[in-house]
């Protein structure tokens, strides 16, 4: 698998720019302060490009999973926000290898030959006996270990990225759950364990939030690329403790801030925005 930290290319939705103009023109100039290299992702429906985006498994391989999400496939008004992904990859050059399996990219942590995902992928994939789909998943991305997590109660996407995200092979980072339920925190923990992995928490904070679908205090939704790490903050006391998180276990990378309440408002932070990838061919320089 390539790892976050392996990435050289980023890719945001034509839609973003469109949907959440401010918070767009701000973060447009934070990558440009970090000296990442991005570019938009032409013809997309949504802003939330990580969920319906090819996994990239290799420098040139790219694995397109269906992108049928049960909690949008339900709801008629979000017919018209899925996209031709096929379409896109093939705009901006990308061969993509297809299957038939339904998961969105959000629920997809990884580290080299090691993946953790929520049990949502069951859920979504009633075809598949367990051990089919375990087997396939394990084909398709290449990887010697797949983790399975409990999905968060109240998290309608079930998605791992704003639970669970890998520092190094050996050592995860996780949401202080210590205010979650107790079913579900022990849960959580034993997945954990069972993965024989080390875990740092980090300021975690949704419960103040007006709605169970916001993300403010999600900073586990960051966005990782090379040798820099961009925050989310969300104007809320959580923000300095988290910064401060990252820069002690991320020492060496240039450790960035997003001022991100808008789009937590719709339930998702800047890995569900973003599609970084290792690309050989540098783009063109962004426009001033």
């Amino acid at each position: 698998m390539i790892t976050d930290c392996q990435t050289n290319i980023l890719y945001l939705a034509d839609t973003l720019p469109k949907k959440y103009p401010d918070f767009y023109n701000r973060f447009e100039q934070v990558l440009k302060d970090c000296k990442i290299e991005f570019a938009l992702l032409p013809h997309t429906k949504d802003v939330w490009a990580v969920d319906y985006m090819p996994i990239q498994t290799g420098p040139e391989r790219f694995v397109r999973f269906l992108y049928q999400p049960s909690y949008l496939s339900k709801y008629k008004k979000y017919k018209d926000t899925f996209p031709d992904v096929d379409g896109i990859c093939e705009a901006i050059g990308v061969d993509i290898i297809k299957t038939d399996i339904i998961l969105d990219g959000g629920n997809v942590t990884r580290w080299q030959n090691k993946v953790i995902m929520t049990d949502r992928i069951f859920q979504e994939n009633p075809a598949y006996e367990r051990k089919e789909l375990i087997r396939k998943l394990h084909e398709l991305m290449e990887i010697d270990h797949l983790y399975f997590i409990p999905e968060q109660p109240g998290d309608f996407t079930g998605h791992a990225d704003g639970m669970i995200r890998f520092l190094d092979e050996h050592t995860v980072l996780v949401n202080d759950y210590r205010r979650e339920k107790e079913w579900f925190r022990r849960a959580f923990e034993i997945a954990v364990h069972n993965a024989c992995l080390e875990s740092v928490p980090v300021p975690y904070n949704v419960y103040d939030n007006k709605s169970i679908d916001h993300a403010n205090g999600v900073y586990m939704n960051y966005l990782q690329m090379k040798d820099t790490v961009i925050v989310p903050t969300f104007g809320i006391k959580e923000d300095e403790e988290a910064v401060k998180v990252f820069e002690k276990f991320f020492p060496g990378q240039h450790i960035a801030t997003a001022d991100s309440k808008e789009i937590a408002y719709d339930g998702g932070i800047l890995n569900c925005i973003t599609w970084n990838i290792l690309k050989a061919k540098r783009l063109p320089a962004p426009e001033e």
